[in-house]
C-alpha cells in the first residue's frame, strides 16, 4: 500500500458539560454539484501547497496533511473498518476511496477561526466515484468510533467544471471520562476527479470566544483547491 502522510495539528476545542445543548446539523440536503464532463483534467498533487497561501493572515500552515479522509478529520480515527456508520452505505462519502491504496498530500492551518484543511488523495486502482445511492439514502447520518459520535449532513457544494461535488456538515461529540463531553462542527466539501479526490475542511469550536470562518471560506478554497491541481 502506498504511503500516506498524516500529521497531528492541535485543535482548540472546549470541554461542555453533557447537560449542554447539543447541536444539530442543517435542516435538509442540498444537491450536490454535478458536472457531465467528470473526470476531465489531469491532477498535479504537488500543486498543493500553494494552497496555503489561500489562508487568512496569521494563520499557521503546515505542508503536511492531518487526514486522507473525511472521516479522519472529523476524529474518528484511521481505522475506517471499525466505523459503524448508519445507514451503512453512508460511509462510502465519509471515506471516498475505500480500501483502495492511496497517497496523500496537502495543507492544514490553524487560526482564530478554525481548523483549515486541502487535501488531495490519489487513488489506486482509480477512478474513484461519488456514490448516488448513499447520496440519496443519508441527507442526514451517523458514523460513530470509539467515543466519537459525528451526526452528518448534506449541504450545498460549489459547482467546478469537470468534477461531481458534495458538501457535509458534521457535528462532532467526543465522551470524556469525567462525564462531559467535546463539541465540533466541521464543514467538509469534495471534488470527485477521477483517479483522486480533493477535499477541504473547516473545523469550528462552538465554545470559541473567536468568530468562526465562515463555512463558504471552506467551499471557495475547494474550487481554489481544484484550480490549483490543475494548473
Amino acid at each position: 500500500m502506498r504511503p500516506v502522510w498524516i500529521a497531528a495539528l492541535a485543535i482548540p476545542i472546549v470541554a461542555l458539560l453533557a447537560a449542554a445543548c447539543s447541536q444539530q446539523p442543517p435542516p435538509g440536503p442540498a444537491p450536490t454539484a454535478q458536472s457531465p464532463a467528470a473526470h476531465s483534467g489531469v491532477v498535479n498533487p504537488d500543486n498543493i501547497r500553494r494552497v496555503g497561501r489561500e489562508l487568512p493572515p496569521g494563520y499557521e500552515v503546515s505542508s503536511v496533511p492531518r487526514a486522507d479522509t473525511p472521516s479522519v478529520i472529523w476524529g474518528l480515527g484511521a481505522a475506517t473498518a471499525h466505523l459503524q456508520a448508519k445507514p451503512p452505505q453512508c460511509m462510502s462519502l465519509a471515506d471516498p476511496a475505500g480500501r483502495s491504496d492511496r497517497a496523500a498530500q496537502g495543507i492544514s492551518g490553524s487560526g482564530a477561526g478554525g481548523i483549515v484543511d486541502a487535501v488531495v488523495v490519489v487513488v489506486s486502482p482509480a477512478p474513484v466515484d461519488l456514490d448516488h445511492e448513499a447520496v440519496a439514502a443519508c441527507g442526514h447520518w451517523t458514523v460513530t468510533g470509539g467515543r466519537t459520535t459525528a451526526h452528518v449532513g448534506l449541504s450545498e457544494a460549489p459547482a467546478i467544471d469537470g468534477a461531481e461535488t458534495l458538501g457535509m456538515v458534521a457535528d462532532i461529540r467526543t465522551s470524556v471520562e469525567s462525564g462531559t463531553e467535546i463539541e465540533s462542527r466541521t464543514y467538509t466539501f469534495v471534488a470527485y476527479l477521477g483517479g483522486a479526490y480533493a477535499f477541504t475542511a473547516l473545523t469550528t469550536d462552538p465554545g470559541s470566544m473567536h468568530p468562526p470562518l465562515a463555512p463558504q471560506f471552506a467551499a471557495d478554497l475547494l474550487v481554489k483547491t481544484v484550480a490549483t491541481l490543475r494548473s
